[in-house]
């Protein structure tokens, strides 16, 4: 299982989880649902309390991951095959052009 905290213009939106048999859940962080009930990550994605699911990485997540040449670099400089894309999204977005990042979760502490 691997996971990536979501932040949209630097606060934490959300939790991304590549669950161990494949599927992908995005969850949003309660206190943004709180704070920031009308700022959505995605218009796929409203802000809400209850789960997303799906069987691949959802599009706007892997929207983020670089492309072409780039993509190229990124998968040799970190050792990462082109079709880990959740292993692309955790080594690659954490400075990702616009308002979502995406940032390894290293400790326990950080789900």
């Amino acid at each position: 299982m691997r996971q990536g905290i979501i932040k949209y213009n630097n606060v934490r939106a959300g939790l991304l989880t590549e669950e161990d048999n494949g599927e992908y859940l995005f969850v949003y962080d309660e206190n943004y649902v709180r704070t920031h009930p009308d700022q959505f990550i995605t218009f796929q994605m409203p802000v809400s309390t209850g789960p997303y699911r799906s069987k691949r990485l959802f599009p706007f997540f892997d929207g983020l991951i670089p492309e072409g040449w780039l993509l190229n670099i990124a998968a040799e400089s970190w050792k990462i095959n082109k079709n880990d894309r959740m292993g692309l999204l955790l080594a690659c977005c954490q400075n990702a052009i616009g308002a979502v990042s995406v940032h390894p979760v290293n400790t326990e502490a950080d789900a």
